[in-house]
């Protein structure tokens, strides 16, 4: 089976493994910045464009904070991901697929694999979005944490 294992626990249990242990999360912010360049036309044989799921794939890596200090060779490499992605659906050579996981997998696509990376993607909430949801009766985290204190109690 391709991959890595399971995705790691966010607290490790092996005493002989420290130096993982203490490994804190990275968090980053969600912006709408828009990080590296657009896919560039004229690039595919025959004069193609790109698939509609290709192109927005491609946008949202663009706006995956993790890329924004990203240097043009790992552009490259994702430029290259995409040329595969579009094969993949626009000719159906699904064998493409498993490296295209694997591919999108360095670069923190999926939750599991930021998990691995130890890497936390938080979107910001502004002053209206909390008011608005304490109003409505949604509650934080730490709210949770109290009502399970009060039922287990």
């Amino acid at each position: 089976m391709a991959g890595q294992g399971r995705a790691p626990k966010p607290v490790r249990s092996r005493r002989n493994d420290t130096a993982r242990r203490d490994a804190e999360m990275t968090t980053l912010e969600t912006s709408d910045e828009l990080y590296g360049y657009p896919l560039p036309e004229g690039c595919l044989p025959g004069n193609e464009t790109w698939h509609p799921r290709t192109a927005a794939l491609w946008e949202s890596l663009r706006r995956l904070p993790l890329l924004a200090n990203e240097p043009t060779l790992g552009w490259e490499f994702l430029l290259d991901t995409m040329l595969m992605h579009h094969t993949m659906w626009t000719k159906g050579r699904w064998e493409f697929a498993s490296e295209v996981r694997l591919r999108l997998a360095k670069y923190g696509a999926t939750p599991e694999d930021r998990m691995r990376l130890k890497i936390k993607i938080t979107t910001p909430v502004d002053e209206t979005q909390k008011t608005t949801q304490q109003q409505n009766g949604q509650s934080s985290v730490s709210d949770i944490a109290s009502r399970r204190a009060r039922l287990t109690s």
